[in-house]
């Protein structure tokens, strides 16, 4: 993303996140990748809402942030001095993962293609969210993934940014959103061009499946 200046140390940590896709401690990061993300890393990465850290005992628990997801669907830089060949490598590997793994896999983000596609069968559930942090995190991944405030977003490309979270907690965020000024959640008009995908992610809501979101209408 033009202008954000990341370092080549700054987007590897992208990456290592991006490959994780979790909550993982900066001491896992130490002990698995020799990777110490320094303060100064931190709260740049936290300032361009590409990660999301909290404090957790002596140490930070870092995760992508929804921007993030979208900004390693753009060229990043690896450039190191005295290191260009592992630069291209990083390079490469980025851009093979985005422009053909992808094309490959079905899926329509990187987002999708690293996400965990059920939590509650891998994971334990996780404690119950304070209400409305649900739905302050749907926002926040629908302002990410939309191309301005009003267009819509489909459930399919949304869901993946909510992987932790069981799936009837998140329809029921949904269905409490639908219900604010502003917000519509709609089926496709076009029924013809729903993939698999879109169908497994619609929402049932009015008596119909629903598959678009649009906030800021």
């Amino acid at each position: 993303m033009a202008g954000d200046d990341l370092t080549a140390s700054e987007s590897a940590i992208l990456v290592v996140l991006m490959a994780e896709a979790r909550e993982v401690l900066n001491t896992e990061l130490r002990d698995r990748y020799n990777l110490d993300v320094r303060k100064p890393q931190r709260d740049k990465l936290t300032r361009l809402h590409y990660v999301a850290s909290r404090k957790k005992g002596s140490t930070y628990a870092l995760q992508l942030d929804d921007k993030g997801w979208v900004r390693m669907q753009s060229d990043l830089d690896f450039t190191l001095r005295g290191a260009s060949a592992l630069g291209a490598a990083l390079t490469a590997l980025q851009s093979h993962l985005r422009d053909r793994v992808l094309a490959r896999s079905g899926c329509a983000t990187l987002a999708e293609l690293f996400a965990v596609t059920d939590v509650r069968a891998s994971a334990p559930t996780p404690a119950a969210a304070p209400a409305g942090a649900l739905e302050a995190r749907i926002v926040s991944a629908y302002r990410a993934l939309a191309d301005e405030p009003g267009g819509w977003v489909g459930l399919r490309r949304l869901r993946p940014f909510l992987a932790d979270v069981p799936r009837d907690d998140v329809d029921d965020a949904l269905r409490r959103l639908s219900r604010d000024e502003g917000v519509t959640i709609a089926p496709e008009s076009n029924q013809k061009t729903l993939t698999e995908a879109d169908i497994t992610a619609a929402l049932r809501l009015g008596g119909q499946e629903n598959h678009l979101l649009a906030i800021g209408v």
